[in-house]
């Protein structure tokens, strides 16, 4: 009888033990964690539910990831921001394989991109590349947003705001939303940032991606994104019904007449500021920032990808990666057009009796003056940033930290290195259903 009573103390104790040895992962995972009660209380405030659909936007040089989820009236509002650890590479799109650099355009992510039991802590896939990026010859792959602090091409946080991110994503799918959006920017896409980039070799890309960025500046909603004459095309549909092909020529393709009339204000209003800032940034005591260092195209980007693999094989190197010196703005620059890039076309969907985005639009369109971001943290058209007098200074990123700089052996310069002279080869704009995308939001 004694045995079994010092047995079951014994057996008593273990578990105890093992019980007080449990971590906080073992009983609740940190793919399930809840977000804090903070920011449940502002999504109460903003009229959102815990599951309401979201979307996300990147920008590079401020180095920021903002959440943004839909309201009870189907408009989004921001509602959390977050300081990007690390990014790698320049500012500029992603052009091939072990070219190190972050992604730029719109992006899908669905339940299965979604990696709960990532290395890096949480992660989702991106979905790079999208139909734009296989439509113009760019490769790549594992491209996240992740934890762990640590990036070769990806938008790494730290572990505390992964989980965060992640949770935002998680409740949104199980609230029914199918996939939601992210947006990666190379900034925001204000006239003095745009004037700043006038004359590099990305500014035709980047010109198209702000279509897609004014467009939900005015709406507030998530934008239809098509691809056809390997071009972006945003929040437009084909006449007639025909489909899209992403390497095809685009057919002729029509918007609702509400928004072509707030994104003709917009442009007239941007089209002023953007020539008031290049003016002022011609002028020599022009003392805001200058452009951070950016990819030249295709070109650099093979260069630094062939550095990678001959350095992933233990060959002698150069410290940093080789890079081909992107042109000084010019002093000058065209005015912008004001004109969209679809011309306004009435078509069944614009005749039907308004819905509450088409109410929206109308009332975008009726604006007088400058347009206004609804949110503090966006950007708005006047000649300087929404926030404060000065463009952000660009982060630190890991080309100048441990993953770029490691100690290796020099070497002689990339072979013909200084010869190349690269163009960026990105299109301005040109489109499944405006109206079902429409419906599907709004009846969730």
């Amino acid at each position: 009888m004694t045995r079994l009573i010092k047995f079951a103390f014994l057996l008593s104790t273990a578990f105890a033990l093992a019980a007080c040895n449990e971590t906080l992962e073992d009983i609740a995972p940190k793919a399930e964690r809840q977000l804090p009660a903070r920011i449940v209380q502002t999504m109460k405030a903003k009229g959102m539910s815990k599951t309401s659909p979201v979307m996300m936007r990147i920008f590079k040089e401020e180095g920021k990831l903002e959440v943004w989820k839909a309201k009870t009236n189907g408009r989004y509002d921001i509602i959390a921001s977050y300081d990007i650890c690390k990014w790698s590479g320049q500012l500029g799109p992603k052009f091939t394989e072990g070219d190190r650099q972050a992604p730029e355009g719109f992006y899908t992510v669905r339940p299965g991109q979604m990696n709960p039991k990532s290395s890096y802590y949480l992660a989702f896939n991106i979905g790079f590349p999208n139909a734009y990026d296989r439509a113009n010859g760019r490769t790549g792959k594992h491209l996240m947003v992740h934890g762990a602090c640590s990036s070769a091409g990806c938008y790494s946080m730290t572990d505390e705001q992964i989980a965060e991110i992640y949770a935002f994503a998680r409740d949104s799918f199980k609230g029914g939303q199918r996939e939601f959006q992210v947006q990666a920017f190379p900034f925001r896409m204000t006239a003095e940032n745009m004037a700043r980039y006038r004359n590099d070799p990305n500014f035709e890309f980047w010109k198209m991606l702000k279509v897609g960025y004014d467009h939900f500046e005015l709406t507030k909603i998530p934008p239809k994104v098509d691809v056809c004459d390997r071009r972006y095309v945003f929040n437009s549909e084909p006449e007639g019904g025909e489909s899209l092909s992403p390497t095809a020529a685009c057919p002729p393709m029509s918007q609702p007449e509400s928004l072509l009339t707030a994104y003709q204000q917009y442009q007239t209003h941007y089209g002023i500021a953007f020539n008031a800032a290049v003016k002022a940034q011609s002028k020599r005591n022009y003392s805001k920032a200058k452009p951070s260092e950016t990819i030249a195209g295709h070109e650099e980007a093979r260069l630094v990808a062939d550095w990678s693999k001959r350095r992933a094989r233990g060959e002698k190197v150069s410290r940093m990666p080789p890079n081909i010196p992107t042109p000084t703005a010019i002093a000058e620059a065209p005015a912008v057009e004001a004109t969209p890039e679809v011309a306004a076309t009435a078509t069944a969907y614009t005749a039907e009796p308004a819905t509450r985005m088409q109410s929206a639009l109308e009332a975008a369109a009726g604006q007088e003056g400058s347009v206004q971001a609804e949110s503090s943290t966006t950007a708005s058209v006047s000649p300087t940033p929404p926030n404060d007098a000065t463009v952000p200074v660009p982060m630190s990123r890991p080309d100048t930290g441990e993953e770029r700089t490691a100690s290796v052996p020099a070497a002689e310069p990339v072979e013909a290195q200084s010869a190349i002279q690269a163009q960026a080869r990105a299109q301005p704009p040109r489109s499944r259903s405006l109206r079902r995308r429409i419906q599907n939001l709004f009846s969730r």
